[in-house]
């Protein structure tokens, strides 16, 4: 998965034709075993159309991040990379430049095939790189409503998947993914179920279940939808916490894909030195949009 909804999804289109046999299936309930089966092999089919999804071989791109809650707004710029190294593997960067209590601050993760990942975080005020421990993935990233797992890949295989029925958002009609860890140790989620528009194969709102409530516990959705250089892209998303009101707004103001930025950057060193970051940082959102 954020089904890197806010900073990177790097894969391929499926058919149309295929594409209409999914959305067309409706929940018909769990009482008809043959029906339950086509329900995961059509939703593990969505699933990976999902993860297939292409946004290019690196991305980067300028962000703000809204924090709201308690009658109070903070605001955050920060620069994202990411890069596709083939193979399930995926490397992501992301880098605070304002305001100064942050300035500086870095995460790096690189995601390979299967349950594997790293995760690095530069902190500019102990002028160290620390890692992340697997059990901090559920632990909240500076201070925001994503947790460090959001900020992490996970691959369709993951998760069991099934097709549940259909809803809309904002009007738009998607498909509902249901997806429940296969492995339960490597995940905070009991289950999360995805609203997927059929057309671009982008989420567009995803709930988040913690601890097999009933309930959510988190909400993702997007709001604006744009094409750049031939890939989707969400450029307005908003993390919310439905227990504590608190919400993390991320709204990309510029982005540009296929600068072939290299491997060095995605590297402790390069975390802990900003300045390799600056020649591929996206400079003007002129002539993106197709």
């Amino acid at each position: 998965m954020t089904v890197h909804i806010s900073f990177s999804n790097i894969r391929q289109w499926v058919a149309t034709l295929s594409l209409l046999m999914l959305t067309s299936l409706g929940w018909a309930g769990p009482h008809n075993p043959t029906v339950a089966a086509n329900q995961k092999s059509e939703g593990l089919k969505l699933a990976q159309a999902v993860y297939d999804n292409p946004t290019g071989q690196d991305a980067s791109s300028q962000v703000v991040m809204v924090l709201e809650g308690s009658g109070s707004t903070r605001q955050r710029k920060l620069f994202s990379y990411a890069l596709d190294k083939g193979n399930a593997e995926r490397w992501t960067l992301l880098r605070f430049v304002k305001p100064n209590d942050v300035a500086g601050t870095g995460l790096l993760t690189k995601d390979y095939a299967g349950d594997e990942s790293d995760q690095w975080l530069y902190l500019p005020a102990l002028e160290r790189v620390r890692r992340i421990a697997s059990s901090r993935k559920g632990g909240r990233f500076v201070g925001s409503d994503f947790y460090y797992e959001d900020l992490s890949d996970r691959e369709a295989s993951m998760d069991h998947h099934r097709i549940i029925g259909k809803d809309k958002v904002g009007g738009a009609g998607c498909t509902l993914l249901e997806s429940i860890p296969v492995d339960k140790s490597n995940s905070v989620y009991s289950k999360r179920i995805l609203c997927i528009h059929p057309g671009i194969l982008v989420p567009l709102r995803i709930d988040y279940y913690e601890n097999n409530r009933e309930e959510p516990t988190k909400r993702l959705q997007a709001r604006k939808i744009k094409r750049v250089q031939g890939y989707w892209t969400i450029f307005d998303s908003t993390m919310y916490n439905l227990q504590t009101g608190h919400s993390t707004k991320l709204i990309t103001i510029n982005i540009q894909y296929d600068q072939g930025i290299p491997e060095a950057l995605f590297s402790q060193r390069g975390l802990s030195d900003d300045s390799r970051e600056i020649p591929f940082r996206p400079q003007s959102e002129d002539s993106q949009e197709d």
